[in-house]
């Protein structure tokens, strides 16, 4: 473990001048959470994976590979000591001395001067809370998120599946490249372009692809019930995302409602992608679609998706999730039935998140 004494302090002030005259050198790493980070962080920041599940596993020695899992370009850049300096900042501390050695920031500090060399590491002194309302123009923030009155409740049905939807008026972005909606959504072929959809997630066995030869379609056909096994679909579904994230596309993920089959493979994809336990990303989809609400068995499912995918961030020698959670064909043998024991949100509560007071909050076992 190295010392504190290896730390040295930033004033804001500085790390605003270097984002001005050379950013390219300096690397600034995030070590809040995945939502703290998602509703505004510097511009720039890359968000540090140190989720519960790799603080428990590690035992006080992370390595670059399980904090910055997916950024292999930063990873790269670091270990060839390309970076000048690398700031490290949080919430809003300021003072050295009151950083916890089991805390991510001490855990970073930990990986970066085990797996670097010759970079000099800072702490953002005041952290997040005192950059952002100094600088203000350097940070990225997310927009509000209440849904418009004109969106919060317009009736219609899709013209080829003919079921009611209690809806927004139109899809919502979960990352730039990834929105999530409704069957009534793909229908809408001007809405769609508008939007800049170039490939549709269609996760029903019964909703049509209405612009065939137009966009790029997948479907997986899975019913919304306690018997699908739709896990067996995660790594299959994520890939199909990431082609299209990599051709520069965007892609609508849609089953009929937009509540439960289409909401779980958006999670799914959070999880894997971004490294961040269930809850997290539960949270995170649900300010943007407050009526998503996927069923017990497909929370099961991804309660244990959470726990292998996690668990693949602690050990860089773990074997991948796709050696477990790959691709099957397209008529699974045996039938996944999970029954979960958590109270059941209606879909026209307000976006409340005492859903996450349940079992769903238990970190999976080590």
């Amino acid at each position: 473990m190295v010392t504190m004494d290896e730390l040295c302090g930033m004033d804001c002030s500085v790390l605003k001048r270097l984002m001005k005259d050379d950013s390219a050198k300096c690397l600034v790493l995030d070590c809040r959470s995945f939502l703290a980070f998602s509703a505004g962080h510097i511009r720039g920041a890359v968000n540090i994976r140190c989720n519960t599940i790799v603080r428990r596993r590690a035992k006080g020695s992370v390595s670059l590979d399980q904090i910055l899992s997916g950024d292999e370009e930063v990873k790269i850049r670091l270990k060839a000591g390309l970076y000048s300096a690398v700031i490290l900042y949080d919430e809003r501390t300021s003072d050295i001395d009151t950083i916890r050695e089991d805390g991510t920031i001490a855990l970073a500090l930990n990986a970066l001067y085990r797996d670097t060399f010759g970079t000099k590491v800072y702490l953002l002194k005041g952290g997040y809370e005192r950059f952002s309302s100094q600088y203000p123009e350097f940070c990225l923030k997310t927009k509000s998120l209440p849904v418009p009155a004109s969106q919060s409740s317009f009736d219609a049905s899709c013209s080829s599946c003919g079921t009611p939807h209690h809806d927004q008026g139109g899809p919502v972005e979960i990352l730039p490249f990834l929105f999530l909606g409704s069957a009534l959504h793909a229908s809408k072929k001007d809405m769609l372009d508008g939007m800049g959809i170039s490939a549709l997630l269609n996760v029903s066995s019964n909703c049509p692809n209405h612009f065939e030869g137009a966009y790029q379609y997948k479907c997986i056909p899975v019913e919304d019930n306690h018997k699908e096994d739709i896990s067996s679909w995660f790594i299959e579904a994520i890939e199909f995302i990431d082609s299209v994230k990599d051709s520069n596309g965007r892609v609508l993920v849609h089953c009929q409602a937009g509540i439960s089959r289409s909401a779980t493979i958006c999670l799914a994809y959070l999880m894997k992608k971004k490294r961040v336990r269930l809850e997290e990303a539960f949270e995170f989809v649900k300010q943007r679609r407050s009526i998503i609400s996927p069923n017990f068995s497909f929370m099961g499912q991804l309660l244990q998706f959470e726990s292998q995918v996690l668990a693949t961030s602690c050990s860089v020698e773990a074997a991948s999730p796709s050696a477990t959670l790959g691709p099957k064909s397209s008529t699974p043998t045996s039938p996944f039935i999970f029954s979960f024991p958590v109270s059941v949100v209606t879909h026209t509560q307000a976006s409340s998140l005492s859903y996450l007071q349940s079992p769903i909050t238990t970190s999976p076992s080590c």
